[in-house]
């Protein structure tokens, strides 16, 4: 009956005795999971093109946040540095597409999923080589990030929000938004949905792979860019960085690996998710569930619905 009522009712009259740490749990959750679902995008973008779960997405994130630091110290100034970041995820973009994509064409997906697996580790060999294995500090002041804390008196406590993680909450609402408008309401959006579904019906009707895997791949570079640049400020830019975005996998799961709504609804209940389990049900299990929790409920929704809360039930018919 004890192990019970720690587990099931305990956690609740804790939230209900400190509101304020409930709701400081809750922020801190909230924002977790909107860099999450930001990660997610990046995944969703190349999902969406090539029909294939790309497992470079974790080290773009690393390498382009590694870019703008490296930059910066060797002399660049911090604004221009960003810049040429952005200049360098293009080029990373065309690069795929002339030397991954264009030669997989129509190839099973399977062939192109280890294309990204290839393209991984050359990023790692490639960043370790530039930059150096060490982790390094993200130039939050150089970017005009804010430092410190504001707090606010709620329910009898104090409740303390970080400025950086205000600020990152407000960009990556913004970009998610953005994306969420350029998959639904422009041409190229409706011409990605197409090349996601064939590829040879896209060519067919005149839509350019070349172009769309381009822009497709930029534009995850600027979502990992921004990602990057969020996560480092938050704690420091390494290669340990792309464990943390693999943490979009669950996500992914939960929302849709095609649905830009689904990655939001997916990393807000991965992000909060986390923060309550480690804080009221961790020290039940010696804490750490945080590192492992999202893998549970993206394997509790695989066996109960595995096409997520948006993705498309695919029926084949024998």
């Amino acid at each position: 009956m004890d192990i019970l009522y720690s587990i099931f009712i305990d956690p609740f009259v804790q939230m209900g005795s400190a509101p304020d740490l409930l709701v400081q749990t809750l922020w801190e959750g909230l924002v977790s999971g909107v860099l999450y679902a930001l990660i997610a995008l990046g995944f969703v973008l190349i999902f969406k093109a090539s029909g294939v779960f790309n497992f470079a997405q974790g080290i773009m994130v690393v390498f382009a946040a590694l870019t703008l630091v490296g930059l910066y110290e060797a002399g660049v100034p911090a604004i221009l540095a960003l810049i040429l970041t952005i200049a360098v995820m293009f080029l990373l973009a065309v690069g795929v597409e002339r030397l991954v994509l264009r030669p997989l064409v129509n190839q099973p997906d399977i062939i192109l999923f280890m294309a990204t697996f290839g393209l991984t580790y050359f990023l790692i060999g490639f960043g370790e080589l530039v930059f150096g294995g060490n982790p390094k500090v993200m130039i939050t002041d150089e970017l005009y990030l804010p430092r410190g804390s504001v707090e606010f008196e709620m329910f009898g406590g104090f409740v303390s929000l970080q400025k950086i993680d205000i600020t990152a909450a407000i960009i990556a609402s913004v970009m998610v938004a953005a994306l969420a408008v350029f998959f639904q309401k422009t041409r190229i959006g409706r011409a990605l949905r197409a090349v996601a579904d064939s590829h040879k019906a896209a060519l067919s009707v005149g839509i350019s792979l070349n172009q769309i895997w381009i822009i497709v791949w930029f534009t995850a570079g600027i979502v990992a860019l921004a990602t990057g640049i969020m996560w480092g400020a938050r704690s420091e830019v390494s290669f340990a960085l792309q464990i943390i975005a693999l943490k979009a996998l669950p996500v992914l799961i939960l929302g849709g690996f095609t649905s830009v709504p689904g990655a939001i609804v997916g990393g807000l209940i991965i992000g909060v998710g986390e923060k309550l389990g480690e804080f009221y049900w961790g020290p039940l299990v010696g804490s750490g569930i945080e590192s492992w929790l999202a893998y549970v409920i993206a394997l509790g929704f695989l066996l109960f619905r595995p096409q997520g809360l948006f993705g498309e039930r695919i029926i084949e018919r024998i």
